[in-house]
Parts: structure tokens; sequence; C-alpha cells
């Protein structure tokens, strides 16, 4: 018995369905890389930070790149 070829409409519903699971997928590890970086902010001491400074600081380093932004950090005379 031969099996019947797949229909357009039906491969399309298949790729919709695996694209909305793969967004719930990718909303989950999203959700858990927010977690882990937070954790991080908070061993650092960042929670006294405001967000908006946290923001920028970090829109700023990824902008100019992290190398180039800790090789400017250290090369910064620390305040007396």
């Amino acid at each position: 018995m031969a099996r019947s070829k797949v229909s357009a409409r039906d491969a399309l519903l298949k790729v919709q369905r695996q694209r909305e699971e793969l967004a719930a997928e990718e909303t989950k590890l999203r959700e858990g890389v927010a977690t882990e970086l937070g954790q991080v902010l908070l061993e650092c001491g960042a929670e006294i930070l405001e967000p908006a400074q946290l923001r920028q600081l970090i829109r700023q380093s990824m902008a100019i790149g992290i190398d180039e932004s800790l090789k400017r950090l250290a090369s910064t005379p620390k305040p007396a």
C-alpha cells in the first residue's frame, strides 16, 4: 500500500508548530540565562547600581567589545 504524499498545508502546519515549540524553548532558556546573570550580578555587588546605569554600562561595553572595555577599565587610574 502506497503512502499518500504530505500536503503542503500539512507541512506548513508542522513547521509552524515547530516554530512555536522553539520559541517557547527559547523563552525558557532566556529566563535561565537571566537567572544565571542575575546571580553573577549579586556576587559582584552590582545590586547597588540603578538598572538604567547597568543597561548603559552593558550597552556601551558591547558596542566597543568586551576585551576593549576591560582593557580601558584596567588602564583607568584609581581614584584616591
